[in-house]
């Protein structure tokens, strides 16, 4: 019973793990144009279109 709660207390830690490994596998792509100058400013532009375009999808779902 004690080798069932030890593995228990690892799945926090494993899903901790998977998910900040997911999201540098997703931005990297972006941290490497982000070094192109000319990619630098559309990536701004998309990032604050995003933005936007989150808050309004969100106010809109709340009905604010």
């Amino acid at each position: 019973m004690n080798n069932f709660w030890n593995n228990i207390s690892r799945y926090p830690r494993f899903f901790i793990s998977s998910l900040v490994g997911s999201i540098l596998v997703i931005l990297t792509p972006f941290k490497n144009l982000f070094k192109i100058k000319k990619f630098r400013i559309v990536l701004i532009i998309f990032f604050i279109f995003f933005f936007i375009l989150l808050y309004i999808v969100i106010k809109n779902m709340t009905g604010l």
